[in-house]
């Protein structure tokens, strides 16, 4: 057995169910060892973004890591923007990069490069060479086991050539599964006890916090102890919809996030990290915990944050208190020219049950968490890392995870040109998805930071490096060139039945959504100010403001 057979035996063995390939002439070994393994899924990406992503949005629905196999270090390169989503988002993936043959090294060929450096940037905690075929598979369930701990993580192991090609690979059994442990018994008291004190509490859910079961338990010690819940602004997965708790997203906007904060004397992190704002701004803080409020950490991720806070529920006597949910209800069928608002809500009144959204429509979805509250339960991927065109690439790889639910990618124009890409993968795999773009020829959310930071001098120059219209792409051509059915709307009716259309019929499925920017014009201008007066403003009126702006 060589090494890449052994190898693939050693991941099926482990439960790795599908590659993720953009495969170079240096893993044609470890292509051809897929033949031998019926139960390794080998789907193929035209770009490593797309397959990073595609093995985010399976693990984060799956459960357990997915791997890659990416070619030297240019190809891990391309792939990095992803695999950086999938670190902040602490998801299990597994990339195998091929590298030249051990002896071909020294000749400094035109592909040589560091890849180990390359992939440090987004494996900080397992990148490693594997030096021998009879070590491969033993460095493979190193990496496996580092991929799956708490917290998740993106492990790296880099094949050179000669080392998968060669003779006598030894099969090795499974790592056992990760291992975690709640809260100890005197953080938890000395949490309760804080709860007992008065004044205004907000536990922070982050991670694993947002899953059913975790949220119940939390959602049960707001009612009991009257403190507030917050998710983090960018969840790697959260459950939600009617029949659950409903708890609002931290604000993107540093401004509205400090509404939602204010007046905090405590705050808990489950399984969350400390809120600081996206980007450094004149004058204004990086760290948005209010000043005079103390930290908590219930628990860490690398802790179970679903016994966590079963374990605070009972400190607190809290297992028999009533726990609000989200009501069912749907918002009305929109009519009337499209807008971005129209189609989030258009999204509301038709989602189906169990369906999966992904979220990075940017500025044009600053409606989806409201429109869809009180929905059929779904779980919401958002942009962990913030870095777009991961929306596409997720929706593979979460329809290939759960193929009997329904997929739903709302995603902005600009972040949809990173990695177009995806939508072939999507026709040549068959995944229902229906992937909803947002066309308003604008890089929006960039003209609101160029406001934000002070720069809205800035010259017809500056301002073109953010405009989509010369020309306006137009993604429902891109889409049937590659495969996948394909409109536009620019009526609220025509999406609508676009949108039904898509979700009755199997298969990928692209609606082009023709709308103006969210915040353009008057409101572009007004915002910065009306930011800046929110710290000025009675509490009450500042988050109405908030709820106006990004309810």
């Amino acid at each position: 057995m060589n090494g890449a057979h052994a190898l693939m035996k050693t991941l099926a063995d482990a439960g790795v169910e599908v590659c993720f390939t953009n495969p170079g002439t240096s893993e044609m070994h470890f292509v051809a060892a897929l033949d031998a393994e019926p139960r390794m899924r080998a789907v193929l990406a035209l770009f490593e973004g797309v397959a990073t992503g595609a093995a985010d949005g399976y693990a984060r629905m799956a459960g357990k890591p997915a791997a890659t196999l990416l070619h030297l270090g240019c190809g891990l390169g391309n792939g990095l923007a992803n695999l950086h989503n999938a670190r902040k988002g602490k998801v299990p993936v597994l990339n195998i990069v091929g590298d030249h043959a051990t002896h071909h090294v020294k000749h400094d060929a035109q592909l040589q490069s560091d890849i180990e450096t390359v992939a440090r940037n987004v494996s900080p905690g397992f990148v490693r060479t594997s030096r021998s075929t009879a070590a491969l598979c033993e460095d493979a369930v190193a990496a496996l086991r580092a991929a799956r701990g708490l917290p998740g993580q993106v492990a790296t192991l880099i094949l050179p050539a000669d080392v998968s090609w060669g003779e006598g690979g030894k099969p090795c059994a499974p790592p056992p599964p990760p291992a975690s442990a709640a809260a100890s018994d005197e953080t938890v008291q000395a949490i309760a006890d804080a709860l007992r004190g008065g004044g205004r509490t907000v536990l922070l859910l982050g991670g694993h916090a947002l899953r059913e079961g975790a949220m119940r338990s939390a959602a049960r010690i707001a009612a009991h102890a009257g403190v507030q819940l917050l998710a983090e602004v960018f969840p790697t997965r959260m459950e939600r919809g009617a029949g659950l708790p409903a708890v609002e997203r931290v604000a993107y906007l540093a401004e509205l996030a400090g509404v939602q904060l204010a007046g905090a004397q405590r705050l808990v992190l489950v399984d969350a990290k400390s809120p600081v704002s996206f980007f450094a701004y004149p004058g204004k803080p990086s760290d948005l915990v209010p000043e005079g409020c103390t930290v908590h950490t219930l628990c860490s991720p690398e802790q179970d944050a679903a016994a966590s806070l079963a374990k605070l529920e009972r400190a607190l006597g809290a297992e028999r208190s009533e726990a609000p949910v989200a009501p069912a209800r749907r918002p009305d069928r929109p009519r009337g020219a499209l807008t971005a608002p129209k189609v989030c809500k258009a999204v509301g009144h038709l989602l189906p049950e169990n369906a999966i959204v992904i979220d990075e429509a940017i500025t044009s979805g600053l409606m989806l968490g409201v429109m869809t509250q009180g929905a059929p339960r779904h779980d919401l991927l958002t942009l962990t890392g913030g870095a777009i065109g991961q929306g596409l690439p997720n929706a593979v790889g979460a329809a290939i995870a759960c193929p009997d639910r329904p997929v739903l990618a709302l995603i902005g124009d600009g972040s949809a040109m990173y990695t177009i890409q995806a939508l072939w993968t999507m026709a040549r795999e068959q995944l229902h998805v229906v992937a909803i773009i947002f066309n308003n020829a604008s890089y929006s959310v960039l003209n609101v930071e160029l406001e934000r930071v002070g720069a809205s001098a800035a010259s017809p120059k500056a301002r073109a490096q953010f405009e989509l219209n010369a020309p306006v792409p137009n993604f429902a051509q891109l889409a049937q060139g590659m495969g996948v059915h394909a409109v536009r709307a620019s009526t609220a009716e025509d999406f609508c039945q676009a949108l039904e259309y898509a979700l009755a019929q199997p298969g990928p499925h692209l609606i082009e959504a023709m709308v103006p920017e969210s915040l353009a014009g008057a409101k572009r201008k007004v915002l910065p100010w009306l930011l800046k007066s929110l710290p000025s403003l009675p509490p009450p009126v500042a988050r109405a403001l908030k709820r106006k702006i990004a309810p």
